[in-house]
């Protein structure tokens, strides 16, 4: 009789100690685990900015991914705060001929930023974009939410660029010194 109760005070310590173990370890995370990232929201997909005219030239635009979101920026050497105009639209024209300029993706934004692509009298491009050709130095394969770019030219102090991306997805512009940043996110519930 000792040796099962003997046996039956061990299984019940054995019991209580895995137990105890068991929820120790579902309380923590396991080694090596990392958090879901917080990503923003609230950004919205309604129209952003206001006059997007401008005197200094852009030099660059590029992009980058971020865990969140898609980014691309536009820089503008010694341009202060940049204006800019960012808004989905149904179909890309270039202003001010109208040409319709076709660019892949679920929805399209329009980008205009106050800066010239060309220095007026130098008579040379700053920015060497083409007209319905995609971004120079630009590749977004393999990005979550860019699908394509396309240049628009410039025309009275705005450089115009469509930015193809997988839906019509929230987004923000971010003004700063020599720059303007439009990040469009990866979800609505990032």
């Amino acid at each position: 009789m000792r040796r099962i109760g003997a046996a039956v005070a061990v299984l019940v310590l054995a019991g209580s100690t895995l137990g105890t173990a068991a929820s120790t370890a579902g309380a923590a995370p396991a080694e090596g685990s990392h958090a879901a990232a917080a990503c923003p929201t609230g950004w919205g997909s309604g129209a952003k900015g206001g006059a997007a005219m401008g005197a200094d030239h852009l030099e660059d635009i590029r992009t980058g991914q971020h865990e969140c979101y898609d980014r691309v920026v536009f820089d503008v050497p010694s341009g202060g705060q940049v204006g800019y105009h960012v808004q989905y639209v149904d179909r890309f024209y270039a202003d001010p001929s109208g040409e319709y300029i076709p660019v892949a993706g679920g929805a399209i934004l329009d980008i205009r930023v106050g800066a010239w692509s060309y220095d007026l009298e130098a008579g040379v491009p700053t920015y060497p974009g083409e007209v319905g050709k995609a971004l120079p130095g630009v590749n977004i394969s393999g990005y979550s939410t860019f699908r394509d770019t396309r240049f628009g030219g410039t025309f009275e102090g705005q450089t115009q660029v469509g930015l193809g991306v997988r839906a019509r997805l929230p987004f923000r512009v971010i003004q700063l010194d020599d720059q303007v940043v439009v990040d469009v996110a990866h979800s609505w519930t990032s």
